[in-house]
């Protein structure tokens, strides 16, 4: 198992897939919550059966294959179905990621989520790294990357701790505003958890 588990989270357009990307090219192994969502909701039969128990059997399509369009549709701007989703996937999500963690055995190892407060998944993480910026630097990332409307943008945030906030819960904050460079602040602090994940090796050993 990895000396140090750590978490990288942060708001919709902030970037977090991009320091993440970094740290991997430092040979640091990194688990991405929202891609394991997907499998897990494509190859879980438990988490499957709860799903077509809750949203019907058009959450899949004849195929088998999940039926992303008719789910988003479904949870859009409705928190109790949102909150629904949240409930049957989150677990279990939550478990393979604990299980990925046990895996590795690098000085630290990082837990990539947006949801990282908001589903309470910071449970067994040693250090929490935010990812801000701009929202006005984050709209616009998302409208390009995604194709979407401003509203649509505004609404994907609404389920969302305010960025400002989620910054103030973590250990410490990578800026991304396209003007301060990532790198160095990446360097820094793959250094300062290396010190950190020795530091709790030699206290455990």
């Amino acid at each position: 198992m990895a000396a140090l588990a750590v978490g990288i989270t942060g708001g919709i357009g902030t970037g977090k897939s991009k320091v993440s990307k970094l740290f991997k090219v430092l040979g640091i192994p990194v688990w991405d919550a929202d891609s394991a969502a997907k499998t897990i909701m494509q190859h879980n039969l438990s988490v499957k059966e709860k799903l077509i128990a809750t949203f019907g059997e058009a959450t899949f399509q004849p195929d088998g294959t999940l039926n992303r369009t008719y789910l988003s549709k479904q949870v859009f701007d409705n928190a109790f179905k949102l909150e629904q989703l949240n409930q049957i996937v989150h677990p279990a999500t939550m478990a393979a990621a604990a299980d990925w963690m046990r895996k590795q055995h690098t000085p630290y190892a990082i837990k990539e989520a947006a949801l990282m407060f908001e589903a309470g998944s910071t449970q067994g993480l040693d250090f929490i790294i935010g990812v801000d910026a701009p929202l006005g630097v984050r709209m616009q990332r998302v409208m390009h990357r995604d194709k979407v409307a401003k509203n649509d943008f505004f609404a994907r945030t609404t389920h969302q701790i305010d960025n400002t906030l989620k910054m103030k819960l973590c250990d410490a904050v990578i800026i991304n505003n396209n003007v301060k460079a990532l790198l160095p602040q990446v360097l820094a602090l793959h250094q300062q958890l290396l010190q950190l994940a020795a530091a709790k090796e030699n206290i455990t050993h």
